[in-house]
């Protein structure tokens, strides 16, 4: 093969190689984030369910299950831009949220009044960590050089808004409830 033809190859092998060296930051972002999104989701999921009857019980429902879908939204995402999944940073995610569960809150044996404003807080975190994903990655151009639509990721901004506001409600209105207790 002479030097002239080997060029090409060359060329490919760099282009290969410089690509796997910038998805390297990027998968391992995602995958951070997805450890955070399968912790949140777990605590989404056992917030709803303890307080389905409450006066809050069908946001919360709701919250959970877009909380659940933005999830895999981000698989499908990473799938999208060939990020591979760390499984072990799902496992690690559903872990933190039982552990969790394990804070001092000052009750042993039942569940404390502060439990619901810290988990509410949590949740908020959570969200907005989420909506700084979706713009770091709209910012980056995922979305207009890559398999992202356009409207893909500015629709999951607008819905983490739309989270971050109906969970700041709802952290106000137990706040007030347990400034009154």
């Amino acid at each position: 093969m002479t030097h002239a033809a080997s060029a090409p190859l060359r060329a490919k092998a760099t282009a290969s190689a410089s690509s796997v060296v910038m998805r390297e930051p990027l998968a391992i972002y995602l995958n951070d984030h997805l450890l955070g999104a399968t912790s949140g989701s777990e605590l989404a999921r056992r917030v709803a369910k303890q307080q389905a009857q409450s006066a809050d019980g069908a946001a919360l429902v709701r919250l959970a299950d877009e909380i659940a879908q933005d999830r895999a939204e981000l698989l499908r995402i990473m799938d999208d831009l060939g990020v591979p999944v760390r499984r072990y940073k799902i496992g690690i995610g559903w872990v933190l949220e039982k552990a969790g569960r394990a804070k001092s809150n000052g009750s042993l044996l039942r569940r404390a009044p502060l439990s619901s404003l810290i988990e509410l807080e949590s949740l908020r975190a959570g969200v907005e960590a989420k909506r700084l994903m979706w713009q770091a990655l709209r910012a980056a151009g995922a979305d207009r050089t890559g398999p992202l639509g356009p409207d893909r990721l500015t629709e999951l901004l607008h819905r983490a808004r739309r989270q971050s506001e109906t969970l700041e409600e709802l952290h106000q209105r137990t706040a007030a409830v347990l400034a009154r207790s």
